[in-house]
């Protein structure tokens, strides 16, 4: 096998930024790297050389485009991007973790020791699997060594819009972009037994059901805060930032009755977070990244269950301030204004970040991957190919795949429907990409030129110079 690395990424303002960090290091080591949006990798997958493939999940649904891939002679390893916050246990395995789809796995990344540590338990794990405690390339772009990647656009952001609160939901199990991606689908009679959603897939009955209960009475208890904020600081803009698979379209109406109000959900949220005077949330990841950044965060828990803020959402919710009205919200946001209060702190929360996220100093992550990612090319070195026959097989599977998920993306909900993988991955410009790149080679202190070429509308490979000559 070649040195050859494809990096998926499903949602592009969440992962692609981080990602893109990861394809400069490697390609400065020696890899031919393959970048963009995963439905269109995966629809072209049997035209890549055999590669490392960095799977970001490894649910059921996956299992059968990794059979196509081992067909294909690709290596499969990766992490989980839901791992850092996850449900308990037996509700992560069932949810997160499929036992035919792991075996297709060569090597697991962990975020930290928790994360390893749940892996260890799953029961399925195949024997002797490696997990490799290196971090996340998330992690790596809230280091303060590469914030100024965000410099520019996070002076834009206050440019634009002064001070303001950054509230950053995280209501995607009721309120999807599509109403069957909730954890039950819409009833059509009354007195019917709701049915599961596609959020649900892998939660017992009673899990999801509490868990719809919570969300339901924190998103009500969000679009009440929302119009109270406004009035209560007539000085700051309201910036609301959805989740980036739910619909927007119920903060868009919120905000028609405000004059402070506006609904964005545009770029990284790294930049937002900077630039924000502090941030208002509810279980939501960007309550741990603005705890690394040191970012004031705020945890609204007016309403809803403790079992799942102190569980499910542990640990954003206690990295964060928490306040468990709207008074002593006002009361806090207010000492933020005044700068008697900053960004959470004290050493059980150091301790608790510590065990949750590796390479938070010393090297980066995405370094310590790509120092696997070489070992395993290495010892791939006496692994025979794929016979041609089976690389035929591969690519035909992966045709009639290609040619099923574009027809169920004429049905109505489906989330193969061109508008919502615009939601996900709107793209950018070859230009744009570049630009990102040369940003991060200036951070990382490299010369050397990295070659961008595109390969499809949402796909390119990044090479160094001299792999291209």
């Amino acid at each position: 096998m070649k040195r050859s690395l494809i990096i998926p990424v499903e949602n592009q303002v969440r992962e692609l930024d981080a990602k893109l960090l990861l394809a400069c290091i490697a390609a400065r080591r020696g890899f031919s790297v393959i970048i963009g949006s995963r439905l269109e990798i995966s629809f072209r997958v049997g035209a890549f050389p055999p590669s490392i493939y960095l799977a970001k999940s490894m649910t059921a649904r996956s299992l059968k485009i990794f059979r196509i891939m081992r067909k294909l002679g690709h290596i499969i390893a990766g992490w989980d991007e839901e791992a850092l916050i996850h449900p308990p246990a037996a509700t992560y395995f069932s949810r997160r973790l499929s036992p035919e789809t792991i075996t297709h796995i060569a090597h697991l990344f962990a975020w930290g020791e928790e994360n390893a540590k749940l892996w260890r338990q799953y029961p399925a794990l195949p024997p002797k699997m490696p997990i490799h405690l290196t971090g996340n390339p998330r992690g790596d772009m809230l280091r303060p060594e590469m914030q100024p990647f965000f410099a520019a656009a996070t002076e834009a952001l206050r440019q634009k819009y002064g001070d303001f609160l950054l509230i950053n939901t995280n209501f995607s199990f009721v309120n999807a972009f599509y109403p069957d991606q909730n954890l039950f689908q819409p009833v059509k009679k009354p007195g019917e037994k709701p049915r599961y959603g596609r959020a649900a897939v892998g939660m017992e009955r009673h899990f999801a059901e509490g868990l719809r209960d919570h969300k339901k009475a924190v998103f009500a208890s969000f679009q009440d805060l929302i119009p109270r904020l406004e009035s209560a600081f007539p000085e700051l803009t309201i910036i609301v930032r959805p989740h980036p698979v739910e619909n927007p379209a119920v903060y868009h109406q919120l905000a028609v009755g405000c004059r402070r109000v506006k609904v964005i959900n545009e770029g990284n949220v790294i930049p937002w977070l900077l630039a924000a005077t502090a941030v208002i949330h509810n279980g939501c990841t960007t309550g741990v990244e603005a705890y690394i950044m040191q970012v004031p965060a705020l945890s609204y828990q007016a309403s809803g269950d403790p079992e799942y803020d102190n569980g499910f959402y542990r640990l954003p919710n206690a990295l964060s301030h928490q306040c468990f009205d709207f008074s002593e919200l006002k009361e806090t946001i207010s000492r933020i204004l005044t700068g008697e209060t900053g960004a959470a702190g004290g050493k059980e929360r150091r301790k608790l970040m510590a065990g949750y996220l590796a390479s938070q100093d010393g090297p980066l992550a995405s370094l310590r991957i790509v120092g696997v990612l070489e070992k395993i090319i290495q010892e791939s070195a006496d692994t025979p190919p794929p016979s041609s026959l089976a690389r035929s097989v591969g690519r035909y599977q992966a045709a009639r795949r290609r040619l099923a998920k574009k027809i169920k993306s004429f049905q109505p909900d489906s989330k193969y429907r061109p508008e919502f993988q615009r939601h996900r991955y709107p793209g950018l410009s070859l230009a744009a990409l570049r630009q990102k790149v040369e940003r991060l080679q200036a951070i990382l202190g490299d010369p050397q030129k990295l070659a961008i070429r595109k390969l499809g509308a949402h796909i390119f490979r990044i090479t160094s110079d001299s792999q291209r000559r």
